[in-house]
């Protein structure tokens, strides 16, 4: 028994050797040295491929860094040192990676740190869940390099003289090819900035501009202190109104059966009487903690900074005399989501209190906005900010709502896409029947109310060969700009405003961009007079104009769809469903 274990061992001590004998020699310092810039260089050299790069502009993103990683790795002679110096470069490379595996292009943007502060944790670890590969790979090439770099500090080996000189040399010269290369970006593209196509300085650059947002934000009760939309209604004082703004979460308008989404149509919603769906609408960011605010203010891409100045949709029905409500099927975030909300009379984040948890489906909302019925005051405002259609899907509606199964496939791959469809249109098809559940409430005798829904964007389902998932990304597709948008009008308000549903019906086909439209559609329908409102950002407005499309980039600059990435495809999608841009 004795000789077979010390067999056993003996085996397996050789079967280990060669394994032994490749961490020794990557232990080396001249091996180190070489593997950590290696290493360091890879979102480098991936991202010459995944971006439109110029050939000078692909040299000076992989020389310039390279060199002053070569210089900077000569700075002591055990490398470990410098791996370990090198911390925060290293992190950023492996963040890189796992973004590229998960969108497929683009450097980490400035939305990517703010979505790290202002996704709640439920929602984060879904995703993470499902970036299991990508994070896995990043372990394997990055934890073993800083593992070397602790055992090259404890242990007593260290890089020659002459071959940090040498190095030295090599890196002087590396560095002086991508200066040259990067004065050639300069001179040959007036376009061309550092700060914004030169990894890592790019990222660096877009972690400033997010610890300013951030500080921005954080002191929004300050800098909106004083503010007045100095509003007041214009509707006779004897009508009783209701008004109620949803804005819904990841739906995009090619799997509504209100655009022609055969699987999931309701008839119920479809043959609403005073419903009209707006179907050249887009959204003008693919991400929540931007387009949200948008809906609940007037700020809009074209004038985003405004946000941090004053205050939103809901305080300007406050001044005009309307009893306010939000509630969110949400958790808070500290964003303006929450700031705006907080500005209502009443405001509940049901999340917060549910037993269901984090899986609490939009139908929670319902019984909410009955207790806010009954009180029957004569102004009302209600705003639900839903749980929707985000991603995981099967999570958005409960299990007796799953018509189309199979549903529960959760991993983000191309081969799940018939289940996350699945799951995700069992979400729509939920959020429709929320609609009408809504409808009926608010439909009340002698109630003039009007219902205005729209979503913040849509998401990517491995719709194509480009195999995008999610949504969020730096540069964003036809599915996660083109969105719903409805406004329902009660018999009572028809008859109190004849002219508006001939007004929304002439409307429905103009071009309209959701996060500019909504306030101002939202003020109009109620008669809510204010120097802030812009009738012809309304749809209710036969006044509307149509405005050049814009996106709002990571930047918070306003940019056209051309400008913002869209590739050949997401530009023929837009003319197959009829949208402008």
């Amino acid at each position: 028994m004795a000789s077979a274990v010390a067999d056993s061992l003996d085996s397996f001590s050789t079967s280990m050797k060669p394994f032994k004998q490749f961490c020794h020699w990557c232990l080396h310092p001249h091996h180190l040295f070489l593997i950590t810039l290696i290493v360091l260089l890879l979102p480098n050299v991936a991202l010459c491929f995944t971006e439109r790069m110029s050939i000078l502009a692909a040299l000076a993103n992989v020389l310039l860094p390279g060199g002053a990683y070569w210089l900077l790795l000569t700075l002591s002679r055990k490398p470990g040192r410098m791996v370990w110096g090198l911390f925060f470069f290293i992190f950023l490379a492996a963040f890189q990676l796992v973004l590229l595996y998960l969108f497929g292009r683009s450097i980490i943007a400035v939305d990517m740190f703010l979505n790290l502060v202002t996704t709640n944790p439920g929602e984060a670890m879904e995703l993470l869940d499902n970036m299991t590969p990508a994070i896995v790979g990043v372990v394997v090439v990055y934890v073993p390099v800083l593992t070397l770099g602790v055992m090259s500090i404890l242990g007593k080996e260290e890089a020659s003289s002459a071959f940090l000189v040498r190095q030295r040399k090599v890196g002087g010269i590396v560095l002086g090819a991508g200066v040259l290369a990067l004065a050639g970006c300069y001179l040959s593209d007036k376009d061309y900035r550092a700060e914004l196509q030169l990894y890592p300085a790019n990222v660096v650059y877009n972690m400033v501009l997010a610890g300013e947002r951030t500080y921005q934000t954080e002191h929004y009760a300050e800098t909106s202190r004083g503010f007045s939309f100095k509003a007041h209604a214009t509707h006779p004082r004897n009508w009783r109104e209701v008004y109620v703004l949803v804005i819904g979460e990841t739906a995009r308008s090619c799997e509504m059966g209100l655009y022609g989404y055969g699987r999931t149509v309701l008839p119920q919603l479809q043959h609403e009487d005073g419903l009209v769906a707006f179907t050249n609408v887009l959204s003008q960011s693919n991400t929540t903690h931007k387009s949200v605010p948008m809906l609940l203010s007037a700020a809009s891409a074209t004038d985003y900074d405004r946000i941090y100045k004053e205050k939103g949709l809901i305080e300007a029905f406050r001044e005009a005399g309307f009893h306010t409500t939000f509630l969110s099927n949400q958790l808070p975030n500290h964003s303006f989501i929450d700031f705006f909300g907080e500005e209502a009379d009443e405001w509940l984040f049901v999340k917060e209190t549910s037993a269901e948890g984090k899986n609490t489906p939009d139908g929670a909302l319902l019984p909410l906005v009955d207790k806010v019925l009954e009180r029957k005051r004569a102004k009302e405002l209600i705003v639900l900010h839903t749980y929707g259609s985000h991603f995981n899907y099967r999570d958005r509606y409960p299990r007796a709502a799953a018509r189309f199964r199979p549903d529960d496939a959760s991993e983000a791959k191309a081969s799940n896409r018939g289940q996350l469809v699945n799951a995700y249109d069992n979400s729509i098809l939920y959020t429709e029947n929320f609609l009408c559940g809504l409808i009926q409430r608010i439909n009340q005798p002698g109630v003039a109310s009007a219902m205005l829904y729209t979503s913040d964007h849509g998401e990517n389902i491995f719709d194509d060969a480009r195999g995008l998932f999610l949504h969020a990304s730096p540069i964003p597709s036809y599915y996660e700009l083109h969105v719903p948008f409805l406004v329902w009008l009660s018999d009572t308000y028809q008859a109190a405003c004849p002219s508006v549903l001939p007004t929304l019906r002439a409307n429905r086909k103009e071009p309209v961009a959701s996060n500019a439209s909504t306030f101002h559609t939202m003020l109009s329908l109620a008669g809510i007079a204010t120097p802030y409102r812009a009738d012809t950002l309304s749809v209710a407005s036969d006044r509307l104009h149509s405005a050049p499309r814009s996106y709002l980039n990571d930047h918070n600059q306003a940019v056209s769809l051309e400008r913002a990435g869209l590739g050949v495809e997401d530009f023929l999608l837009l003319r197959q469903h009829s949208v402008t841009y």
